[in-house]
C-alpha cells in the first residue's frame, strides 16, 4: 500500500539498506506496557509470500484463512489483509496474552515494524523508521536485515521489487478496462497468486516468477 506523503512527514529523514543499524530492536518488548496490533483497520496487505508462509507456519489453506484471519479489500486492485476482530479491534491472530501467535511466520509488514519501505522508482526502494509508531521506550540498534529475519534477503528484496512492479502495471492496466474486465483480473491474480498453491518454500520464489511472466503475457503488460 502506497502514501503519498513526504519523507519527513513519517519518519526520522534517514533511508537505510538492509545493512545499516537501525534503531528499531525492542528487546522483545521487555517492560512495554502497550499492548500493539489493535486498531490496524485494513492496512496489514498481505502479499503472496505472506500468505504462503502464513499457511506453512499455521497449517491452514488460503480459504481456511479466510474463515476468521484474513479477508479482501480494495488497495492496489483487491488484496487481502489481516482482520481486526470486531469485538476488540485487535488482530486475528493475538493470543490471550495479547500476543503474536505467527511470530515466526508473521508478514512482511509485521516484520519491518516500525520500519517501513520507501519507494524511489517501481524498482528501487529504501527502509524508512516511522515516527511515533512504537510505543517500547529505550529502543536499541539492530542491523535491518537481522531485525526482519528473512532467510534469504537478496531473494526476498528481488521478490518485493517484482512483486511491487506488477502491482503497479495492474494498476495502470485497469484505468482503460470496464467494471467486468477488472472484476476478471482481480479474481484471477487472487486464484493465481493466492488460492493456488507453491511447492515449497525453496521453490516459492521461482514459482511466483513464472506465474508473474505468465501474467504479464496473457494480459500484455
Amino acid at each position: 500500500m502506497i502514501r503519498n506523503v513526504g519523507l519527513e512527514d513519517i519518519s526520522d529523514g534517514r533511508l537505510y539498506s538492509e545493512n545499516d543499524l537501525v534503531k528499531t530492536d525492542t528487546n522483545n518488548c521487555k517492560d512495554c506496557k502497550k499492548i500493539c496490533c489493535i486498531g490496524m483497520g485494513k492496512t496489514i496487505v498481505l502479499d503472496p509470500y505472506d500468505c504462503f508462509m502464513l499457511s506453512v507456519g499455521t497449517g491452514k489453506t488460503f480459504e481456511q484463512l479466510s474463515d476468521n484471519n484474513i479477508e479482501l479489500n480494495v488497495v492496489d486492485g483487491i488484496l487481502p489483509n489481516i482482520r481486526m476482530l470486531k469485538s476488540t479491534d485487535g488482530c486475528s491472530f493475538l493470543n490471550e496474552d495479547n500476543k503474536c501467535s505467527i511470530h515466526g511466520c508473521r508478514p512482511g509488514i509485521c516484520r519491518m515494524f516500525p520500519l517501513g519501505r520507501y519507494w524511489e522508482d517501481d524498482e528501487h526502494f529504501h527502509y524508512i523508521l516511522q515516527k511515533g509508531e512504537c510505543n517500547k521506550d529505550n529502543l536499541t540498534k539492530i542491523k535491518v536485515k537481522k531485525w526482519l529475519g528473512i532467510s534469504d534477503i537478496e531473494k526476498y528484496n528481488k521478490y518485493i521489487i517484482m512483486w511491487h512492479r506488477y502491482l503497479k502495471k495492474i494498476q495502470r492496466a485497469m484505468a482503460g478496462l470496464t467494471d467486468e474486465q477488472i472484476r476478471t483480473l482481480n479474481i484471477y491474480n487472487l486464484k493465481t497468486f493466492y488460492t493456488t498453491g507453491y511447492k515449497s518454500e525453496d521453490t516459492f520464489y521461482d514459482e511466483v516468477a513464472e506465474r508473474i511472466e505468465s501474467s504479464e503475457t496473457m494480459f500484455g503488460l
